[in-house]
């Protein structure tokens, strides 16, 4: 069963919770604000288009967990979303 976590400034410290386990990963489009302080942290995963677009890969490999995790962390917003285990059927889209 999945579980939903919206990250906190400690949880990139958590990363050991992580291992082994399917994440992913949602922007709040709405919350966020562009501030693209996130980008840097995990560029293979999060990425800028223009100034203000922010492209994500929702399914992230798990050699990229650490780097989402820091990423997530790192928004003033809190925009990032992170899944523990999410269900089979939300993989694929």
């Amino acid at each position: 069963m999945g579980g939903r976590v919206t990250m906190s400034l400690g949880a990139a410290g958590h990363a050991n919770r992580w291992k082994g386990r399917g994440m992913r990963l949602v922007v709040d489009l709405n919350k966020c604000q562009g501030y693209a302080q996130c980008v840097p942290l995990a560029p293979d995963v999060l990425r800028l288009i223009g100034e203000e677009a922010l492209v994500y890969d929702p399914n992230p490999d798990e050699s990229q967990h650490q780097r989402v995790l820091r990423a997530a962390a790192s928004c003033p917003v809190q925009a990032i979303i992170l899944e523990v285990d999410p269900p089979a059927d939300r993989d694929a889209r």
